[in-house]
């Protein structure tokens, strides 16, 4: 299934900045940053549990916030990319 996650950490004091790192290389372990602040995650339950587990370990609930959007399996014909930036195909193949 396809998540999107987006988030806003507060960075106005030093552990902000830290919890703002943190969150997004937990993102990047599981998908693709889109914008600055945006991961499309392509995952199923399981991972999507343990990342899910992991992000709400990190951010400070009082202060800062995440959203998950789930587009389902079904997400390519939900997604339109317009601008810079080319975009992906995280089902595609991976060339090294």
């Amino acid at each position: 299934m396809m998540v999107l996650i987006t988030y806003d950490v507060n960075t106005t004091t030093g552990e902000g900045r830290t919890r703002l790192r943190k969150v997004a290389k937990t993102c990047v372990n599981f998908g693709q940053r889109v914008q600055n602040s945006v991961f499309e995650c392509l995952v199923d339950p399981a991972q999507f549990a343990d990342l899910r587990h992991k992000l709400e370990k990190i951010i400070d609930e009082e202060k800062d916030s995440l959203r998950y959007y789930f587009l389902g399996s079904n997400w390519k014909r939900r997604v339109e990319h317009v601008g810079a930036k080319t975009t992906y195909d995280p089902e595609g193949v991976i060339i090294a």
